[in-house]
């Protein structure tokens, strides 16, 4: 019981740390930016906009009611498997001395940099390759069938709150675990190697500043039904909120669109970007006969691992009955 309350506290403290996208400072200036944009742009008031934003058909749908359980029951679940993971400190040790052993490459070579520069050059490349390889990852789970059935639970949403973020299965979350804890050794060993132990990240609250300055700036509101949208030309390069929510849609044409997670960047040089539209009414979810059923424990637990089993099962098969084709194609040529 000691164990389950101090891993209740644990998730109760993800609002406290600016580390997190649901930290409550963030929480807050989202609120403020989305009722300043519904005053300014839809010409509504300041207690008609709070209703809206806090509008209890979304905060008390079932949906949500899942996505609220889906963080607490994750959170438990994580803390038993992270400590089984490959660690970034052995990941990035292991790169640094591999990095060693090409004789071309210097180590220390960029040792005598300024360090506000190497901090800045740091928190920049830091950033960009995080951002990356989150759109990375996310493209493949779209793309492949086994990592889409487990992706799946975080698209069942049909109403978006900021809760939705942490609407994952607990394997994709050990597959962005691993991918944050390579990301990060990366970034870590490659400029321990060249620039010297100088290496440190600007931050602010002890959040990378470019990382605070996305979610201060309205991150929680991608997962959202405030369609906040950018100039055209802005969203060529930051995703807004409006662009995140066509990718929760149903419609056909909004179908692997917009993977990136802050920059837009990477949409538009891999041809998946698309801007905000003017809809009145988004229907969300994995498409448009979806079952309320998506939205059960058992569902979202267990369904994703029978649809794996079935691929898993249905590729075996068809590779059994390849190699057999070709054997008899190969005992034929003897012949």
């Amino acid at each position: 019981m000691d164990i389950l309350n101090f891993l209740f506290l644990d998730s109760v403290f993800e609002f406290f740390d600016p580390k997190k996208r649901i930290f409550i400072g963030y929480i807050l200036t989202s609120t403020i930016i989305a009722s300043l944009w519904l005053i300014v742009f839809k010409k509504i008031n300041f207690s008609q906009s709070i209703k809206k934003i806090f509008d209890k058909k979304i905060f008390f749908s079932r949906s949500a009611k899942s996505d609220y359980l889906l963080f607490f029951l994750n959170q438990i679940i994580m803390s038993i498997i992270n400590p089984l993971l490959i660690t970034q400190l052995a990941i990035a040790t292991a790169i640094f001395y591999y990095l060693h052993s090409f004789s071309w490459l210097n180590s220390g070579a960029f040792n005598n940099t300024p360090e506000f520069l190497i901090i800045t050059l740091f928190t920049i490349f830091h950033f960009v390759l995080e951002d990356f390889s989150k759109f990375i990852v996310h493209r493949f789970m779209h793309k492949w069938p086994i990592l889409w059935a487990l992706h799946k639970v975080h698209h069942s949403a049909t109403c978006l709150t900021p809760m939705t973020v942490f609407r994952t299965h607990p394997l994709e979350g050990v597959i962005f675990t691993l991918r944050g804890a390579f990301t990060q050794a990366i970034s870590i060993s490659v400029f321990v190697f060249f620039f010297g132990s100088n290496v440190d990240i600007a931050t602010i609250l002890g959040a990378n500043i470019f990382i605070f300055a996305f979610n201060i700036a309205g991150a929680n509101l991608r997962h959202s039904h405030i369609d906040i949208s950018y100039w055209k030309w802005v969203e060529f390069i930051i995703i807004s909120p409006a662009q995140h929510q066509l990718h929760h849609s149903v419609l056909q044409q909004h179908h692997d669109k917009n993977f990136g997670v802050a920059l837009a960047l990477w949409d538009w040089l891999f041809g998946s970007l698309h801007h905000s539209e003017k809809i009145s009414q988004l229907t969300l979810g994995i498409d448009i006969n979806q079952k309320e059923e998506t939205h059960s424990l058992t569902s979202l637990y267990f369904d994703p691992l029978k649809e794996i089993l079935f691929i898993t099962i249905k590729r075996i098969k068809r590779l059994k009955s390849t190699l057999k084709s070709k054997k008899h194609i190969s005992i034929g040529v003897n012949r």
